[in-house]
C-alpha cells in the first residue's frame, strides 16, 4: 500500500518564505524524498469520466465579492518543495497555501517585505479548509474505481468538464465559497461549452465503445472527399506581406478585443477569453523565400521556401485561421498537415464551438492511458509509446487547427502529455539550457513519429496557476508554449510546421486551487493529427 508522501512538504509550504528582495523561481523543486511507487491511482481502472449534463448557464460573469485582496498580475512564485506526487487514498490535501508572512503581491511576482501590491484582478477570498481537513469534492467528479478520491481538490480530467463546471456556476479555481458549501453551487449541474447552452435540450453521454485501434479507425466516420492540392487554385501575387499586426486582424462579428499584451492580443470569442499570437516568425525563420497570394473569398496563401527545397504552403481564411497547410517535398509530393472542408468550417457570423455538435465525452480508459505525466516516465520510449496512440473516440469530421485550439470538447479527443518536470524562470517564458535537455525524450518520440508520417501535428499547450490576472496568465502561458516549440525546433530539429501552440492561462487547472501551485504551471502536448488531417492522404 502506498504511504502518504506529502506531510513534510505540507508543513514546509506553510512555513517557508522567499528571502527578502528576491522572488522565488516559478518552478523550483527540492530533491524528492525516497517514497514507495506512486502509481496506484493511475494503474487502477477509472470510472467513466463524463462531462456534466448541460443546464442553463448564468448570464454573464459573477463579480468579485467585496473584501477581496489584490492579486499579482501573472504567476506567483512557486513553493519550494520536493518533487510532488499524487496523494494516496485517505490523505487529505492542504489547500489555500498563502504567501509568506509580510509579502504582498505585485504585478508579475511577489516582492520583498514592505513593497506595495499593484492593482489588477482580484481573486476570491474566503476561509480555506484547515490543515488536514478535506476540501469538498466537486459534484460529478468520479474517483478511481476501488478507492476514495486521492485528492478531493483535484480538477476533472477532461478540459470539457472544467468548461462545463465554470460555465454552469460550479467551483472555479478552488473557489472557497464553493468548498465551504460542500462543492455545490447553482444546483451542482453545469452547462456544456458553447454560447446559449441553457437553451439546448439535455444531451446525455453516448457510449462510443472502446477507443479506436489506430488513426485510420479513428477517422472511419469521416466521408472520403476529393483533396484539392494546396497549390492548385490560381492566386494573385502580392507585392508585400499582408499586415501582420495581430490587433488589426479582421475578425468575425461579436468578437471583442479586450487587451494587447506585448505581441499578444486577448479577445472575447463565443463566451471564451482567448489569446492570439502570430506564428509567422517561428514558421518563417531561416526561410530562403516567403511570398503571399490573394485567393478568392478573402483568403490568402503563404508559401515558405526552405533551403533544402521543401515548401510549406498555408491557406488562411479572411480572419487568418489556417484552413489548409501542406509540406511539398522537392520531388513534388504533398503531405497534408491540416485540411478542413470549407462546407464544415463556416467563417461567417459568430464563432460556434464545434464541440456543441458532440455529446459529452465518456472516458472509459484509465487516467494513465489518457494523460502521461513526465515525472512518471521511466524510459524515453514511454513518450513514443504514448504519443503514437490514437484518439480516445472516433473523429466525426476534420477540424481546423483553430477549432481544436478553441474547443475543449474537441481537444479532449486527443490524449495528453503533461511536461510537469519542465521549469521556467519566475515570470519568464525563457527556457534554460538545462531545462531544454528535459525535452529530449519527447523530441525523440516526435522525430520517430515524423519518420513514419511527416504530416504529424502536435499541439503545445501552455498553462499557469490561478494567481494573477487571467489576461496576464493567458499571455504568459502562450509565450511559454511558443518557447517550447522553438526549443524543439532549434535544439532537436522538429520542423516548426509540425508544431502549433496555444496558451490557456488558468482556464484548465490540473489542481482546483486559487493558491500558487506547481502542478498547474505546466506545458502539455497532444498529437492532434487525426483531428486536423486526412490520415489516408499521407499514407
Amino acid at each position: 500500500e502506498q504511504q502518504p508522501r506529502r506531510k513534510k512538504r505540507d508543513q514546509q509550504q506553510q512555513t517557508e518564505q522567499a528571502p527578502a528582495g528576491q522572488a522565488e523561481p516559478a518552478n523550483d523543486n527540492q530533491p524528492a524524498e525516497q517514497a514507495k511507487p506512486r502509481k496506484k491511482k493511475q494503474d487502477q481502472q477509472a470510472e467513466p469520466q463524463v462531462a456534466p449534463t448541460p443546464k442553463e448557464a448564468p448570464a454573464g460573469e459573477a463579480t468579485a465579492p467585496a473584501g477581496e485582496q489584490p492579486a499579482a498580475q501573472g504567476e506567483q512564485p512557486q513553493d519550494k518543495t520536493k518533487k510532488h506526487g499524487r496523494k494516496p487514498a485517505g490523505e487529505q490535501p492542504t489547500t489555500g497555501e498563502q504567501p509568506a508572512n509580510g509579502e504582498k503581491p505585485v504585478t508579475g511576482e511577489q516582492p520583498a517585505n514592505g513593497e506595495k501590491p499593484a492593482t489588477g484582478e482580484q481573486p476570491a477570498t474566503g476561509k480555506q479548509p484547515a490543515n488536514g481537513e478535506a476540501a469538498a469534492p466537486v459534484q460529478g467528479e468520479n474517483p478511481v474505481q476501488g478507492e476514495a478520491p486521492a485528492n478531493p481538490n483535484a480538477a476533472p480530467i477532461l478540459d470539457s468538464q472544467k468548461d462545463a463546471e465554470r460555465k454552469g456556476g460550479g467551483r472555479k479555481h478552488g473557489d472557497k465559497n464553493t468548498q465551504q458549501n460542500g462543492g455545490q453551487q447553482n444546483g451542482g449541474q453545469n452547462a456544456q461549452q458553447g454560447g446559449d447552452q441553457g437553451q439546448k435540450p439535455v444531451v446525455a453521454p453516448v457510449d462510443q465503445g472502446p477507443p479506436p485501434t489506430d488513426d485510420k479507425a479513428a477517422q472511419q466516420e469521416i466521408k472520403p472527399e476529393k483533396m484539392i492540392p494546396v497549390t492548385e487554385e490560381k492566386g494573385k501575387r502580392l507585392d508585400r506581406a499582408p499586415d501582420e499586426n495581430i490587433r488589426d486582424r479582421r475578425r468575425p462579428k461579436g468578437v471583442d478585443v479586450l487587451k494587447e499584451i506585448g505581441d499578444r492580443v486577448i479577445i472575447q470569442l463565443g463566451g471564451q477569453t482567448i489569446v492570439q499570437s502570430n506564428d509567422g516568425p517561428r514558421m518563417n525563420r531561416g526561410a530562403k523565400d516567403v511570398y503571399y497570394e490573394d485567393l478568392p473569398q478573402g483568403r490568402t496563401r503563404e508559401t515558405v521556401e526552405r533551403g533544402n527545397g521543401v515548401q510549406i504552403v498555408t491557406i488562411r481564411n479572411r480572419y487568418g485561421d489556417v484552413i489548409q497547410r501542406s509540406r511539398i517535398t522537392p520531388d513534388g509530393r504533398e503531405y497534408v498537415l491540416s485540411y478542413v472542408d470549407e462546407q464544415d468550417y463556416q467563417d461567417e457570423g459568430d464563432w460556434r464551438d464545434p464541440g456543441d455538435d458532440l455529446p459529452p465525452m465518456r472516458l472509459t480508459i484509465p487516467r494513465r492511458e489518457y494523460i502521461l505525466d513526465s515525472e512518471d516516465v521511466s524510459s524515453p520510449d514511454d513518450y513514443y509509446d504514448f504519443l503514437e496512440q490514437p484518439p480516445v473516440e472516433k473523429v466525426q469530421r476534420l477540424y481546423s487547427i483553430d477549432e481544436v485550439k478553441r474547443s475543449a470538447r474537441v481537444r479532449d479527443i486527443a490524449r495528453r502529455v503533461d511536461l510537469d518536470t519542465l521549469n521556467f524562470e519566475f515570470g519568464s517564458a525563457s527556457i534554460s539550457d538545462t531545462e531544454v535537455q528535459k525535452l529530449e525524450g519527447v523530441a525523440s518520440a516526435m522525430e520517430k513519429l515524423l519518420k513514419k508520417n511527416p504530416a504529424e501535428t502536435f499541439l503545445i499547450e501552455g498553462h499557469t496557476d490561478a494567481v494573477g490576472t487571467p489576461e496576464a496568465n493567458l499571455a504568459l502561458s502562450d509565450r511559454r508554449a511558443e518557447a517550447v516549440a522553438e526549443a524543439l525546433t532549434n535544439a532537436f530539429g522538429i520542423p516548426p510546421e509540425n508544431l502549433t501552440t496555444q496558451g490557456y492561462g488558468e482556464e484548465y487547472l490540473k489542481v482546483n486551487t486559487a493558491a500558487p501551485n506547481r502542478e498547474n504551471r505546466r506545458v502539455a502536448i497532444r498529437r492532434i493529427t487525426s483531428l486536423v488531417a486526412p490520415v489516408a492522404s499521407n499514407n
